[in-house]
């Protein structure tokens, strides 16, 4: 019986005795990696010496503009510090310390400088008074002595009078916010971080808002920026692409304590109306009243914990007319008795003095004003005339 072919080579395949797989070739020697890293390290190390630069292309027309608007504005823009008496209980040394520092920038031709009147201001039980020293350094480090000459607590302005030389303090032109356009370019220049003089740029992001300032009344017309606003900031310029300033810088969303994209500036139509009335006669319109009050810590110890508590009422003045009452003394440093306690003017609601004061500085000029007061276990209403000249409260 024939066989297959391949049936027949399969058999002779099976019957050759078993064979050893060949041996793998040796690998080749590798080379020392270190010493070829060394090597070449070594080579490129004498061929090291300075690049040669890049030929400067041409900057933008947005880039130039910036330029020139930063070297105009900034001999107007001034760093300002902020000091304040601090005692030693035990000793009774009174020691001048530092509390914060902001920016300001010229207003006028007689050494006028505008800021926030945060920057310049010290709150001590629930009392808002100036700061013991102001100093201001110019762009060319120079450093002067200020003092506080107007302020507002509702539009966060103060007017500062600046000694140092008037050809030393050039005013920035002003423009007008009224007309201001979401999307229109916008430079800020202020001292964030206490790093004077710089520059951060962006848009006018959103116009009209309405911000709700620390002594519960409201500044409106707000101009909303992404430019980068950080502490230190505060009292700065927001200026238009004409360099023209159309804004102050004020405040930064108070959850983050930096710049976030979100920053929002008085708007320039209101500093213009405030701040000639604060060099004129260091405050916006306010009525005199006739009375005085607690601080908070006072009012707390009392129990009072929301509200202005009247302390004395000078007699013969509107609030001692309207039958205002303050509290009763049995000793010269102790309350016998609590008089009223003023909870709203004409409907809007005061936690203490300065939210008091702050609303009636923001209200219209009038000839009366009417109190809500807590009077025992009661709520009444007073009217007080204020058709007096403006004073003091």
């Amino acid at each position: 019986m024939a066989r297959h072919p391949m049936l027949a080579a399969l058999l002779v395949t099976l019957a050759l005795p078993a064979q050893e797989p060949p041996s793998p070739a040796p690998l080749p020697k590798q080379p020392d990696l270190q010493a070829q890293e060394d090597a070449i390290i070594a080579l490129y190390r004498k061929g090291a010496k300075p690049r040669v630069p890049a030929p400067k292309g041409k900057l933008l027309p947005e880039e130039v503009n910036t330029i020139k608007r930063f070297k105009e504005a900034r001999p107007s823009i001034v760093y300002i510090s902020a000091l304040a008496d601090q005692v030693n209980l035990n000793t009774g040394d009174v020691t001048r310390v530092p509390t914060g520092t902001g920016t300001g920038w010229v207003w006028d031709d007689k050494g006028h400088v505008v800021t926030n009147y945060h920057v310049v201001q010290l709150e001590q039980n629930g009392l808002v008074s100036d700061v013991a020293e102001v100093r201001v350094t110019l762009v060319g480090g120079k450093t002067y002595q200020a003092r506080v000459i107007g302020k507002s607590v509702a539009y966060d302005t103060a007017v500062l009078q600046v000694f140092a030389p008037l050809e030393d303090l050039k005013p920035l032109p002003i423009g007008t916010s009224k007309d201001l356009e979401v999307g229109q370019s916008v430079i800020a220049i202020g001292n964030p971080w206490g790093l004077d003089h710089t520059l951060s740029t962006g848009v006018v992001s959103a116009l009209n808002r309405t911000l709700a300032t620390e002594f519960n009344t409201e500044l409106t017309g707000v101009i909303q920026t992404d430019a980068a606003i950080n502490p230190g900031n505060s009292g700065g310029p927001l200026l238009d692409s004409a360099g023209r300033v159309i804004g102050m810088n004020a405040y930064i969303p108070p959850a983050t304590g930096a710049s976030v994209g979100i920053g929002f500036s008085i708007p320039i139509d209101t500093l213009n109306r405030v701040v000639p009335l604060l060099i004129k006669r260091g405050q916006v319109f306010r009525p005199r009243m006739g009375f005085s009050t607690l601080t908070d810590p006072q009012a707390e110890k009392l129990g009072i914990f929301r509200g202005a508590v009247v302390g004395v009422v000078e007699p013969g003045s509107p609030a001692a007319r309207a039958g205002l009452q303050g509290v009763v003394m049995d000793k010269p440093d102790h309350i016998q008795a609590i008089g009223d306690v003023i909870i709203a003017v004409d409907g809007h609601q005061v936690g203490n003095y300065g939210e008091l004061a702050a609303y009636m500085e923001k209200a219209e000029p009038r000839d009366k004003a009417t109190f809500d007061v807590v009077r025992g276990d009661k709520v009444i209403k007073l009217t007080l005339d204020l058709r007096e000249n403006a004073g003091k409260i």
